[in-house]
């Protein structure tokens, strides 16, 4: 991993990032997502900012391949267009395989307003009207969870997707029949003063095809930090 610059304005680097969405062995290596229900994660993953690069291996993938897989990302330059792929983009496909996934990082403003009609949420009862799939144990291994309440029940929720000591990342749902009513960005913005208060830093990730998400980003005024690129999938026998 390159050393790293943080960003004047954010003050986050893509070390932060790759280290808030997935946890790491003694090696560097990738052991799973940082979610309640943690998955193996990407193959390899490369998250790159105006100033340096950060990327991570799968541990189960071969010795001599993760360390040219290695050599390639030290190769990588900051970006200067966030959406353009990495220098050695065919190179890692070749070597691994696997699907690639990508989308811009997010940081939220130095002041963020909260807005006062926002609730925290406690209670695995009232997600399941309208957020059926929530377990017990995700109450509290994604909390603060903060919800706009109609009727008494929960009809938008923004709480921690994947979280660290350091920074933790939104995930925000909207019950489907109310979507389009800007529930999204006022959650959002609570959810990410809870966040700085437990002085944590709140982050939001997205995909480049996710019109909606990046909306929400645009009418929060977040700006944009990194761009990830990944490799997700089997690894190949």
């Amino acid at each position: 991993m390159k050393t790293e610059i943080p960003d004047k304005v954010t003050r986050v680097t893509p070390g932060i990032k790759l280290r808030t969405a997935l946890l790491l062995d003694e090696h560097g290596r990738i052991r799973s997502t940082r979610e309640p229900q943690s998955q193996p994660g990407p193959l390899f993953t490369l998250i790159r900012s105006a100033s340096s690069c950060a990327w991570a291996v799968r541990a189960d993938v071969p010795a001599a391949l993760g360390a040219e897989l290695d050599r390639l990302a030290g190769e990588e330059p900051p970006f200067r267009n966030p959406q353009d792929a990495p220098l050695h983009a065919d190179t890692y496909l070749s070597l691994v395989g696997g699907e690639i996934v990508s989308g811009p990082g997010f940081t939220f403003p130095d002041e963020i307003a909260r807005p006062a009609d926002v609730t925290r949420v406690d209670s695995l009862q009232l997600l399941e009207r309208n957020f059926r799939g929530w377990t017990a144990g995700e109450i509290l291994e994604r909390s603060p969870i903060l919800a706009v309440i109609d009727g008494g029940y929960p009809v938008s929720v923004c709480f921690c997707a994947r979280s660290s000591e350091t920074a933790a990342e939104a995930g925000v749902e909207t019950a489907a029949a109310l979507r389009g009513r800007g529930f999204a960005p006022r959650v959002t913005a609570a959810w990410a003063a809870a966040i700085r208060a437990s002085g944590r830093i709140p982050l939001y990730s997205t995909s480049w095809s996710n019109a909606a998400s990046r909306a929400v980003a645009r009418k929060l005024g977040l700006a944009q930090y990194a761009s990830t690129w990944s490799l997700v999938g089997d690894l190949r026998p």
